[in-house]
């Protein structure tokens, strides 16, 4: 179980792995890691980030003011208070009727998402605590494709609202036609009696999504991507509802991916993601026709097995350390949402040689009578719901065997640490093809 450092959780008790970024003596095989690791290299930096390499000395070198005992609260605006007049309007509606995010609101865009999600949990997920549990309720919110439906017996509300996307034990998914997710929460949380990374996780995906949807209603044909400020907004409305009198402590990684398009140079739109990374969850894009890997995202780590994450005491921000590439992809391109729980188990080019093999056997008629949730509804899986089971299944078939390689037991063994067998973790997919609208 990948941990928060001692400083995060206001203990005395060393935990060893899954630290957040502290500035307590590191080890010399820590260092080394820093030492040679790379930043992420964006396929198109996007022009608002900062680089991170600077904070790793910085972590290295300095004690953090955000190191406290208590929360991170964002530091209020210089500017001087608003008049009524200068007040923004309030967002406008971006839910359906059954309280669900509504793709209907973002400007006609050429391209979409068709959707599936797996779900695979080490242990059951904990109840989400008061004020954010309701009675039960039947509803869905998301296209998936394996889901345990008791898992959502009891709908999570945030502001009146139901909290969208997924919990899978203390990861967090979200899956629509433009915007997919996939968010994973430090498990040792739980053994804080205030701490709950599967709710951290599932509000960070909560505002993020929501994010985007104010901004494409709002916008409409002036839409355009803000990746860092949608997280960032996410963020700091985390904080929010988690803070005093209700005060859960949590952190969580988060790796997303939203469609959008570009004119190509003969003005033809193609479609462009923007995905938006923090941690050591990843997007992938692989091009089946071809079996390649176009793109993954590149885990930002403070050390081996400490990835950056939002949260409590964490000096990380989206502001501070995400990352935003832009990729140009085509139409058929599959695009993959995980947490660690399917990179710690499968390397790169068994994801690749997974995802084209299952679709062609999709194509030949596997699988076909798959059914998946979408708007509350079942109705037939597009082919990307048996993708994403897949998937899942190879990466839980290597986190179970204690005897098989792993790209976690490799990692580990180079650090000077002993390893065997694969990495039992929650694992989450969600798989998304690019399709035209229309088609």
């Amino acid at each position: 179980m990948r941990r928060p450092a001692p400083q995060l959780l206001a203990s005395t008790r060393p935990l060893r792995l899954r630290a957040a970024a502290v500035s307590a003596p590191v080890s010399q095989s820590a260092a080394r890691w820093l030492r040679r690791a790379s930043l992420p290299q964006a396929y198109r930096h996007h022009p608002r980030i900062h680089p991170a390499a600077d904070q790793r000395s910085t972590f290295l070198t300095s004690r953090s003011p955000l190191l406290s005992n208590s929360p991170v609260i964002p530091s209020p605006s210089s500017s001087s208070p608003s008049t009524p007049e200068d007040k923004p309007p309030p967002p406008p509606p971006i839910l359906d009727g059954e309280d669900r995010l509504d793709p209907s609101v973002f400007p006609e865009l050429p391209f979409r998402f068709d959707t599936g999600i797996a779900l695979f949990a080490k242990r059951s997920p904990r109840p989400f605590p008061p004020p954010f549990l309701s009675p039960p309720s039947g509803s869905f919110s998301d296209p998936l494709s394996t889901h345990d439906r008791s898992r959502d017996r009891r709908r999570a509300y945030v502001d009146g609202h139901s909290i969208q996307g997924y919990t899978n034990g203390d990861d967090a998914v979200f899956a629509s036609d433009y915007f997919i997710c996939a968010n994973d929460g430090v498990g040792a949380w739980s053994t804080r009696p205030k701490g709950h990374a599967g709710l951290w996780a599932r509000l960070i995906l909560h505002f993020w999504a929501t994010a985007i949807f104010e901004d494409a209603a709002r916008r409409g044909e002036n839409y355009h991507p803000d990746p860092v400020a949608y997280l960032q907004q996410a963020y700091e409305q985390t904080l929010e509802a988690t803070s005093a009198p209700n005060d859960w402590q949590g952190t969580t990684t988060a790796a997303g991916a939203l469609l959008h398009y570009r004119r190509g140079e003969e003005g033809e739109v193609e479609p462009l993601l923007y995905v938006t990374n923090l941690g050591d969850s990843q997007v992938m894009v692989v091009r089946p026709s071809t079996k390649e890997m176009i793109y993954k995202s590149t885990e930002q780590w403070h050390w081996f097995d400490c990835p950056r994450q939002l949260g409590t005491n964490s000096p990380d921000t989206p502001k501070g350390c995400a990352v935003v590439d832009e990729v140009p992809i085509r139409e058929g391109d599959i695009v993959l949402a995980m947490s660690d729980g399917v990179i710690d188990n499968l390397w790169s080019h068994e994801i690749v040689e997974n995802v084209s093999e299952s679709l062609k056997k999709w194509d030949k008629g596997e699988g076909r009578d798959r059914v998946v949730i979408r708007n509350g509804l079942e109705v037939e899986d597009s082919g990307m719901g048996y993708v994403a089971e897949e998937l899942k299944e190879a990466a839980k078939e290597i986190a179970v065997d204690p005897f098989a390689e792993s790209p976690f037991m490799e990692h580990a063994i180079e650090e000077g640490l002993p390893s065997a067998g694969g990495k039992l973790d929650d694992i989450s997919v969600v798989a998304a093809i690019c399709k035209r609208n229309g088609s």
